[in-house]
């Protein structure tokens, strides 16, 4: 608990907000995993720690592995040794905003992404998936100004090479029918890919 307690004050203390929800992840992720329980950051979180921070979600967001769910009591119990406040699902710690989502669906075939943090390694959604369901919340139900801004950060970087990504997986994804978004995503692809060509 000294340990928490002195990593909670390190986190509470730290300005940089990307700084920040990568301490958080990795420390929710490793008390989880004293648990037994094995947590995978998703949503608007992966896309912050993909992009670096161009994109920030505000919040830290997660998945389980396990098929099992993680019951109401047992996550309060885990929670309540960082400090946390709120729930049952979504809690505050120093500063930040945890979701607990549920169990992950992971339709990718590349592995997650494993980062390392000040307080443990953590698992990231494949950027593959990530991508993905970017684009396809940027174009469906309809077209959000928004969602495309997210979608576009995240595709630059990889379309620049600052995150190692499988285009032919990428393809795959967005052919599914979860998805069903081929043509969208090449034509999403080709737009940023000409922005990016075309500056000096």
């Amino acid at each position: 608990m000294k340990i928490i307690k002195q990593a909670l004050e390190d986190i509470n203390s730290t300005q940089n907000l990307l700084e920040k929800a990568m301490k958080l992840s990795g420390l929710v992720t490793s008390v989880f995993k004293e648990a037994g329980l094995d947590l995978v950051v998703v949503g608007g979180s992966a896309v912050e720690f993909y992009t670096e921070g161009a994109y920030m979600s505000g919040d830290v967001d997660f998945c389980r592995r396990t098929l099992a769910p993680i019951s109401l009591r047992t996550a309060s119990d885990i929670m309540s040794q960082l400090e946390a406040t709120g729930g049952p699902r979504s809690w505050k710690v120093a500063g930040l905003f945890v979701d607990l989502l549920g169990f992950l669906e992971n339709e990718a075939v590349t592995p997650c992404r494993e980062l390392e943090t000040p307080y443990g390694k953590i698992s990231v959604l494949p950027a593959e998936l990530a991508l993905i369901e970017r684009v396809f919340i940027a174009v469906n139900p309809r077209p959000d100004a928004e969602a495309r801004d997210v979608a576009k950060k995240l595709m630059a970087v990889c379309l620049k090479g600052g995150v190692d990504v499988d285009w032919q997986e990428v393809e795959r994804l967005a052919a599914l029918p979860t998805f069903k978004i081929l043509n969208e995503f090449r034509q999403f692809r080709k737009e940023i890919s000409d922005e990016i060509n075309a500056k000096p």
